[in-house]
C-alpha cells in the first residue's frame, strides 16, 4: 500500500501509520478494536484488502432497500443506520433502481465486500411471484440478516414487521365511525404479501360492519394511487384506505381531477406517516408506522446472529397507530 493511503487510513481511524501497517502485514501486537477499526476504514475509503485478511467478516451491514422516492425509506435508513453505527458497524446502502441493480446482484456485491450482515426493507421477499434464489443463497452461506416489513414464508431469517391486521381494522373502523359504509382500498400488488394481509383484515372488517368493501392494486406510486383511486370513484366509495401515504397522495389527486374534494366529498387514509404528511393539502390521516422501534429491533436481531448468538427466525409484530388529521371527515349525505 502507498505511503499516501497508509496515511489516510491511519487519519481515518486516529492510530499511526506503523500500527495500520502491523495490521495489514499481520504483525502480532495490535489490539482486536483496533485491527477491526483499520480493516472497516480500508472497506470505507474503498481499498481492496491483503489477500490474507479478505476471509474476515467486514464491520460492514448491508442496508437494502427498494427505493427512495417513498419517504418511509429514507427514514428507516436514517433509524438503523443511526443503531448499526451504535454498534461498531458502517452501513452500506443499496438501493434497487427500474432496470438498474437487481437485489440478487446487490447482494453479490454485498458478499465480495465480506459484509456481516444484510438487513433488507421491502425486497423481493414481499413479492410471493418474485425470484427468492438469493435469499437461499444467503442461508446455505449463514450470512446473517433480517427482513424488515412482511414476507414469504419457510425463508428461515428473523422478520420484523408491522401489523398490517391492525393497521387496517383501525383505518375501517374510523371511517365506520364517521359514517361511510362503502370503502375503497387501494393495495400493492397482488402477489405483495403485506397488501394481501391487508386484504384480508378489510375483508373481515366489511363482513362483520355490513359494509361494502371495493379494492383496487397498484404499483406503489403517486401515479398508481391516482389510477387505482379513479376507478374506485367510478364505483362510488366515499372514503379510501391506502397501502401507502404515496398512494394516498395519488388518491387525493384523483379525486380533485374529478371536481370532488378531500374530505368533505371523500375521505382518504394513508399508511406509513412518513416525513411531511402534516404538510399536504390537506395534512394526512394516516396510519404510522413504529419505524424507530422496529429498526432497532432489527439491528439488535442482526446484531445477535453476528455475534453467534441462536436467533428465533419468526416475526415480531409491531403495533401502528392511528393518526387523525384533515383528509377524513364524516360521510356525505
Amino acid at each position: 500500500m502507498t505511503q499516501r493511503r497508509l496515511a489516510e487510513v491511519a487519519a481515518k481511524v486516529g492510530v499511526s501509520e506503523a500500527t495500520v501497517s502491523r495490521v495489514l502485514n499481520g504483525k502480532p501486537g495490535v489490539s482486536d478494536a483496533t485491527r477491526s477499526a483499520v480493516l472497516t476504514a480500508l472497506d470505507v475509503l474503498g481499498y481492496e484488502r491483503p489477500t490474507q485478511l479478505r476471509g474476515e467478516r467486514a464491520r460492514l451491514v448491508g442496508l437494502v432497500l427498494p427505493e427512495l422516492q417513498n419517504p418511509i425509506f429514507p427514514a428507516f435508513a436514517d433509524v438503523v443506520g443511526n443503531a448499526l453505527a451504535q454498534r461498531g458497524f458502517t452501513p452500506v446502502l443499496c438501493t434497487r433502481t427500474a432496470g438498474g441493480v437487481s437485489e440478487a446482484d446487490y447482494l453479490e456485491l454485498l458478499l465480495e465486500q465480506h459484509v456481516s450482515g444484510v438487513v433488507f426493507a421491502g425486497g423481493q421477499y414481499a413479492q410471493a411471484d418474485a425470484s427468492h434464489d438469493h435469499y437461499r443463497q444467503m442461508t446455505r452461506r449463514k450470512l446473517p440478516a433480517v427482513l424488515m416489513n412482511a414476507a414469504i414464508d419457510d425463508l428461515g431469517f428473523p422478520r420484523v414487521s408491522c401489523d398490517d391486521a391492525v393497521a387496517v381494522e383501525q383505518a375501517f373502523g374510523h371511517l365506520l365511525a364517521l359514517g361511510h359504509t362503502r370503502i375503497g382500498a387501494v393495495l400493492g400488488p397482488t402477489d405483495h404479501v403485506p397488501s394481501r394481509r391487508k386484504l384480508t383484515a378489510l375483508t373481515t372488517c366489511a363482513e362483520n360492519a355490513n359494509a361494502e368493501l371495493f379494492e383496487e392494486h397498484a404499483m406503489f406510486s403517486l401515479e398508481g394511487g391516482q389510477a387505482a383511486a379513479t376507478r374506485l370513484l367510478n364505483k362510488g366509495v366515499t372514503a379510501i384506505v391506502c397501502a401507502s401515504d404515496p398512494l394516498a397522495l395519488g388518491a387525493v389527486r384523483a379525486v380533485r381531477r374529478q371536481g370532488l374534494k378531500v374530505p368533505n366529498d371523500i375521505s382518504i387514509v394513508g399508511y406509513d406517516d412518513s416525513a411531511f404528511m402534516t404538510c399536504t393539502e390537506p395534512p394526512l390521516t394516516t396510519v404510522r408506522q413504529p419505524i424507530e422501534a422496529m429498526g432497532r429491533a432489527a439491528v439488535e436481531l442482526l446484531a445477535n446472529q453476528i455475534a453467534g448468538t441462536a436467533v428465533p427466525d419468526e416475526e415480531l409484530l409491531f403495533e401502528p397507530e392511528l393518526v387523525v388529521r384533515s383528509s377524513t371527515a364524516p360521510a356525505p349525505r
